[in-house]
């Protein structure tokens, strides 16, 4: 097992509210942290998968807007356009253009895009979100608070990743690593959710290789 460095140790216990209870707090501060500081305050435990269900994460619901017709999907594409689609009756999207970061590939048209959850649906099961309310987990995969959460990537990128973590699977374009690191980083640490050890190895020797990169998370609702 790797030694969590000193800093690492002191921001688990001092903050005001560690990941472990984060999503507990309210009008939460935005927090930037080095990446090994950041993934070495991950709390560490065993994974467990008993009683999961893809269908006990509700998605995709009315999204941000209730009112505008589209659903969380179609938000996101929306945000993420690197040409914005013209938006349509029923919130249909055409034309639009998308860059998944993961293979660096350019895509168009909106439905040859994956709205990946960072951290899979079962991995988050996985690692704390059984014990959730229905609510909460429906408020977790739909989650438009914060931009890393959800992410436009090519459907084989997205269906070659599955529910697998960073030491089973990393983005195939060696220039997405760090990005790829620290949003999984932030998403566990937003929504309060454990590591394993395998993983928090993994996350350290990304973080290891990316000096300078930050992770940005606000605390969920």
């Amino acid at each position: 097992m790797r030694a969590v460095t000193a800093a690492a140790a002191a921001f688990a216990l001092s903050l005001p509210a560690t990941a472990v209870h984060a999503a507990e707090q309210p009008a939460a501060v935005p927090q930037v942290l080095p990446m090994g500081v950041a993934v070495g305050a991950l709390p560490l435990a065993v994974e467990d998968r008993t009683g999961y269900q893809r269908t006990s994460f509700k998605h995709w619901n009315a999204g941000a807007n209730p009112t505008d017709g589209c659903n969380t999907r179609a938000e996101v594409l929306i945000a993420e356009a690197v040409v914005a689609p013209e938006v349509g009756p029923g919130c249909t999207l055409t034309g639009g253009v998308w860059w998944s970061y993961y293979d660096e590939r350019e895509v168009t048209p909106a439905g040859a895009l994956d709205i990946d959850h960072m951290v899979p649906l079962a991995e988050a099961w996985d690692s704390g979100a059984s014990s959730w309310t229905a609510a909460r987990r429906e408020a977790y995969a739909n989650d438009l608070g914060q931009a890393s959460s959800l992410v436009a990537v090519t459907a084989r990128s997205n269906r070659s990743k599955a529910d697998q973590d960073p030491f089973e699977w990393l983005p195939p374009s060696p220039d997405a690593l760090c990005r790829y690191g620290a949003e999984w980083t932030a998403t566990k640490l937003r929504w309060g959710l454990a590591v394993d050890e395998l993983e928090r190895d993994r996350l350290l020797d990304i973080a290891a290789g990316c000096g300078g990169t930050e992770v940005e998370f606000t605390p969920a609702p």
